[in-house]
């Protein structure tokens, strides 16, 4: 699409670009498509477990019966890959990808707010978002933990199911890039999901650019009642402390390893 004319007012510029970024309208077996879509990657962004990986047949044969798109493709390249990993290998992979990298975490408001007090205030209003749509969550999860977002957007819809992740958009472009830096397979399951969200838009990739390099926002402040893992849900992760401040960036790799 050519630039638009800069006689054009900029109110008008903005709703015209909102316009061609916003998706068409969805037919019901195209929302369907979504939903086993969305309900698939957040089952395998999951920790692999015996049940998970005891499943593998029969969900890359669910993979593989999704309508041809990008994302479906993206899915099927991750699927066989996760096939054929030995069970112990997978677990491995996972907690370092996910438990062991900053870049690379599963909880989205740690990208957007990092530790500091609107961190904690994000969890709670995501949490009464849920409840708002009749969702409660189960197995002692945080709100923000990405395969929890997915299964919402899964059941309550492409428009307001689905805005906790357009919110985010930029933490999963993060996530992304760690995965692919990291040559990651997981990589795929982003690159599928960032297929069905609207175009990174300038700022964004900035945005992106600026928290790879400088790390999310910190302060020395509580999370209110989430704060530092003293009132975290059982099993929930809370990101490590910051080291004390030097003359490198926080999420710049340590030479002996992810920490």
């Amino acid at each position: 699409m050519s630039p638009l004319p800069g006689t054009v007012p900029a109110i008008v510029r903005t709703r015209l670009r909102a316009a061609v970024r916003r998706p068409s309208r969805l037919t019901r077996e195209e929302i369907r498509d979504r939903a086993l879509l969305l309900r698939l990657l957040s089952l395998l962004v999951q920790y692999p477990d015996a049940e998970l990986t005891a499943a593998r047949p029969t969900v890359l044969a669910a993979v593989r019966t999704l309508p041809s798109s990008p994302a479906a493709g993206e899915l099927v390249a991750f699927a066989e890959w996760f096939t054929q990993q030995e069970p112990q290998a997978l677990e491995r992979h996972y907690v370092e990808m996910f438990d062991l990298r900053r870049k690379s975490s599963l909880y989205l408001t740690y990208y957007l707010h990092g530790d500091t007090r609107r961190r904690g205030m994000a969890l709670l209003a995501l949490r009464s978002r849920y409840r708002a749509a009749g969702w409660e969550i189960d197995g002692g999860e945080l709100p923000d933990h990405l395969p929890v977002v997915l299964e919402f957007a899964a059941l309550a819809g492409p428009g307001p199911g689905e805005a906790p992740l357009r919110q985010h958009r930029r933490g999963l472009e993060l996530i992304h890039r760690a995965l692919s830096d990291a040559d990651s397979s997981y990589r795929h399951l982003l690159a599928a999901l960032l297929t069905l969200m609207p175009p990174a838009t300038e700022a964004d990739l900035a945005a992106v650019a600026e928290l790879a390099s400088e790390g999310p926002p910190n302060e020395d402040v509580g999370l209110g009642p989430y704060a530092g893992g003293l009132f975290a849900l059982p099993g929930a992760f809370v990101p490590p402390d910051q080291a004390p401040p030097t003359l490198v960036s926080p999420f710049t790799p340590s030479p002996d390893g992810p920490r």
